[in-house]
């Protein structure tokens, strides 16, 4: 089966996280935290700021890895680096996405979000501290 390497952003601000819709493909209409491939050479981090700023026109500061999220989907097997962020620059613009929602933690669960993402909507609602 082919792996995926992704990596997708858990974008903090003001107390509330950034939720995004898929705007396009197979997913379209689940909700998700923004990010995309790890292209050659590249490393996660990198990744992740690029993705974020083509995605949603916005330049993030990448800290702390949050999780990692192995899921098996049925044509491949995706690989997710999760990381914390907040916004340094711009305005949010979805390219993509066709909706985005600003979430406090205990609003997470209210979204259908993608397979991959379900896993982390426990884990960032019992959180306490790292944001």
């Amino acid at each position: 089966m082919k792996t995926l390497k992704v990596v997708a952003a858990i974008i903090v601000h003001e107390g509330k996280i950034l939720a995004t819709q898929r705007g396009y493909g197979e997913w379209k209409g689940g909700w998700e935290f923004p990010g995309g491939k790890i292209e050659p050479g590249e490393t996660p981090e990198i990744a992740l700021k690029r993705e974020i700023e083509e995605e949603l026109d916005l330049t993030v500061e990448v800290g702390e890895l949050f999780d990692i999220v192995e899921y098996d989907y049925p044509e491949f097997h995706l690989s997710m680096k999760c990381f914390l962020c907040k916004i340094e620059t711009g305005h949010l613009f979805l390219r993509e996405h066709q909706a985005a929602k600003w979430l406090t933690k205990d609003l997470l669960n209210t979204l259908d979000w993608l397979p991959a993402d379900e896993g982390l909507i426990s884990k960032l609602s019992g959180n306490k501290g790292r944001f």
